[in-house]
């Protein structure tokens, strides 16, 4: 009688954005599970931790969770600008790249928040690079297959700071795109965008082609 062969499974490094916990991403780390994707949920602080500490801190995460498995990396807003700093660091790159929300240019709410003081004070060294032009500049485009999810269910029309740009309450559209990098829109808000089964199914769909 022949066994059943189970594939391995694939494994999913999580990233949150500013201000938030690795438990932001907790909702979209079990629907990855039950699709047999494994998840790794790494925290970081932006107000107590510097920019290159945790660069290295998430690179030695990917390498030990890892190892030699296939994998994915999902990023949530500034957890994007994470990445895109610590990929051209890894040996062993990820299959693919999943950008939720990404600050891909200094935008107008980075902008805004950067003048105040107890904002400033809380960003720290890492969320002050979402305000630094040239920081964000030199940001390396992704190395590897990427895709971006970009929210469209803020505030529009005549009172909206945004006018009429498609935006996710934070950032426009237009705020989140990279050269050559497809985009697909989703409408929900900044803050939630990870949990939208319309981002985990494709997030899925994707990660097993």
């Amino acid at each position: 009688m022949m066994r059943k062969r189970f594939s391995k499974p694939m494994d999913a490094i999580l990233i949150h954005g500013m201000g938030r916990t690795p438990l932001a991403m907790s909702i979209l780390a079990g629907r990855l599970l039950a699709n047999n994707i494994r998840p790794h949920l790494f925290g970081y602080s932006v107000t107590f931790e510097s920019w290159d500490e945790c660069i290295q801190r998430f690179e030695n995460f990917i390498e030990r969770r890892v190892k030699t498995n296939d994998y994915i990396i999902v990023g949530h807003s500034l957890g994007t600008v994470l990445t895109r700093a610590t990929l051209p660091r890894l040996i062993h790159k990820p299959k693919a790249c999943f950008f939720l929300a990404p600050p891909t240019q200094v935008t107008s709410a980075a902008r805004n928040f950067a003048h105040r003081r107890l904002i400033r004070l809380f960003m720290g060294e890492i969320g002050k690079v979402l305000a630094d032009e040239q920081a964000m500049k030199s940001l390396p485009l992704p190395s590897v297959p990427t895709k971006i999810y970009a929210g469209i269910a803020g505030p529009r029309g005549r009172y909206s700071p945004f006018g009429e740009e498609p935006n996710d309450g934070l950032l426009t559209v237009r705020e989140t795109l990279l050269p050559n990098v497809p985009v697909q829109t989703v409408p929900i808000i900044h803050t939630f965008i990870m949990n939208s089964k319309i981002v985990t199914r494709d997030i899925v769909r994707i990660a097993k082609s």
